[in-house]
């Protein structure tokens, strides 16, 4: 039997796995075998990523004690398992792609990332976003690229400047 203590101890556990959390997925994982739920984690584990399974309800009564969650809590039926993003918010849509492709389960049927809800059939473009690596490489390079462009003008003035030396001393000399 569960008791009251351990409602509250599984509420509690959630709500500061949520708040850590960089993103969170909601996946429904019914028809997994056991093999791949430990393939699943196994995969999750190397992208520093949890899963935790709970009851419908309790995955409810925490989000609502965190706050800022909304979206139609009613499509929470059934299992549910919620996934919480590590440094990389991204890395679970990934891995749930990889294993939906490969026409495993699990099905996703909400993702909130930096804030953003998408809903289960969103799964590729929630996938394909970059991640914080990427745009910040991106920002670098556009930034990196204009100083870049200064440096080949430089370095063009300077060899025209050097021919044209060139070309006085062979004038002078001759």
């Amino acid at each position: 039997m569960v008791t009251k203590e351990h409602t509250t101890a599984v509420v509690a556990e959630l709500v500061e796995s949520i708040r850590s959390a960089s993103s969170l997925y909601f996946v429904d994982f019914t028809g997994m075998t056991v093999a791949q739920d430990q393939k699943l984690r196994a995969e999750l584990r190397t992208k520093n990523v949890s899963m935790r399974v709970a009851k419908n309800t309790l995955i409810v009564r925490a989000l609502a004690e965190v706050g800022g969650y909304e979206f139609d809590k009613k499509k929470l039926a059934g299992q549910t398992a919620l996934i919480f993003g590590g440094s990389d918010p991204i890395a679970p849509a990934k891995i749930i792609r990889q294993f939906f492709e490969k026409g495993e389960k699990p099905k996703l049927k909400y993702a909130v990332v930096e804030g953003q809800v998408f809903d289960g059939s969103q799964l590729k473009t929630v996938s394909e976003l970059p991640t914080r690596e990427d745009m910040i490489a991106a920002i670098a390079g556009s930034v990196h690229a204009p100083i870049t462009g200064i440096v080949g003008s430089i370095n063009a003035v300077m060899r025209d400047v050097a021919s044209l030396i060139e070309e006085v001393a062979k004038k002078k000399a001759a």
